[in-house]
């Protein structure tokens, strides 16, 4: 199950990537999952871009192992008062896209293996830190439902059409 799992998260945050860079999906829809995490993190994202601005134009990023060292050293931070709930978790995503960004403007290559590299440490993270609390606290479906009421999504059927998300923590 462990497997499946990191699947799921692992796609989500090359899903959430991809989306950051503006990249086309093709050949599959998204997850619903995706597309919520897309429109919330991304908002997050930009928010702390604005807040942060000055902040973020000290970081160096120069190479993935770099973005890896930092993002591992500001989830830590993040999350050393052990509290989890589901914004921290999608400032975990929206960190990751300010890092590829970063990866960008320092001209850093960026291939396919840049995004599996990223994708694979969030994903780390999350299942080593925070998968336990996801489980217990209903899965990624609990997560859609209250994002989609904070989103005022009136149709999302439309929005999700003949879609399957049915992936929790479990």
């Amino acid at each position: 199950m462990a497997d499946c799992e990191f699947h799921y998260v692992h796609m989500l945050a090359q899903d959430y990537l991809k989306h950051v860079q503006q990249m086309p999906r093709l050949g599959s829809c998204l997850h619903r999952t995706s597309q919520i995490l897309q429109k919330v993190a991304f908002s997050v994202q930009e928010e702390v871009e604005k807040d942060m601005e000055t902040f973020l134009s000290t970081l160096d990023i120069t190479s993935v192992d770099c973005a890896r060292r930092i993002f591992n050293s500001v989830m830590e931070k993040e999350f050393e008062d052990g509290i989890i709930n589901w914004g921290r978790i999608v400032t975990i995503f929206a960190f990751g896209g300010i890092l590829i960004k970063k990866l960008l403007r320092h001209r850093a290559p960026l291939t396919m293996d840049t995004h599996e590299e990223i994708s694979h440490f969030i994903a780390e993270f999350i299942m080593n830190n925070i998968a336990e609390w996801i489980r217990q606290n209903g899965g990624w479906g609990v997560w859609i439902s209250s994002s989609c009421q904070v989103l005022d999504l009136t149709n999302r059927e439309t929005a999700w059409e003949g879609g399957r998300d049915t992936m929790t923590l479990t």
